[in-house]
């Protein structure tokens, strides 16, 4: 019976942790790109940024699986080195990745653009590299910003459930995430089980969103003149 319990809380954490370290950085890079960009194909790059965060799950799972099926230009591309991500535990961290993404990548960017570029730009005068300003000048001063978005990310990656579903399945001790294991668990008639899964979904969201909470009443409050 505790099986029933550690594993789908096993395989949420892999998946969480590893997911919000991936959008993490990649939120980061497309945020602070897209934050300085003023090409004229930013409207166009970001609303492909910001799709999945529209897109019902289900589509955006339907959308992986043909990207990443057997017959999928990515999927052809991955059988040659003799990589499987469809109805693998991988296959939750893709998902996943894909629909915290907008988030991380929506709420960071907007922290970036509140950084004064006066500041960049005096630090750039002494002679600072770009690397090193962006570590020492913008990532300070963005930080609330892009805490807020991590805590944020962290949540929505432990709540996925469709893309997921439909690019990972349902394998016990596999694929089967607490979202995925609450539904089948409701499905087969097994009520008990889904209410513990969900008391375990609602207090780590709550207490995310307490942490969210505290971060932002705690955060300094930065300005920046455009």
């Amino acid at each position: 019976m505790t099986e029933s319990y550690l594993a789908p809380l096993w395989i949420s954490c892999k998946t969480v942790l590893t997911t919000t370290v991936i959008t993490f950085f990649i939120g980061i890079a497309a945020a602070r790109w897209m934050a300085r960009y003023h090409g004229k194909f930013k409207s166009l790059i970001d609303g492909i940024f910001l799709l999945p965060l529209v897109l019902p799950p289900t589509v955006v799972g339907f959308g992986l699986l043909l990207l990443f099926g057997k017959n999928g230009p990515l999927g052809q591309l991955l059988s040659l080195v003799d990589v499987t991500i469809v109805f693998s535990w991988p296959a939750t961290v893709v998902a996943a990745v894909i629909m915290t993404f907008p988030l991380m990548y929506m709420s960071t960017r907007a922290g970036f653009e509140q950084v004064d570029i006066n500041v960049e730009d005096a630090a750039r005068t002494l002679g600072a590299s770009e690397w090193k300003i962006f570590w020492t000048v913008t990532m300070p001063m963005a930080w609330p910003a892009v805490i807020a978005a991590t805590i944020l990310a962290f949540a929505r990656a432990l709540g996925e459930f469709g893309a997921t579903l439909i690019l990972a399945g349902n394998i016990p001790g596999k694929t089967a995430t607490i979202p995925v294991a609450i539904y089948f668990n409701i499905q087969s008639g097994h009520n008990d089980r889904a209410i513990i899964l969900v008391l375990i979904v609602l207090a780590i969201s709550f207490i995310s969103l307490a942490a969210l909470a505290y971060w932002k009443l705690r955060a300094p409050k930065t300005t920046g003149v455009r």
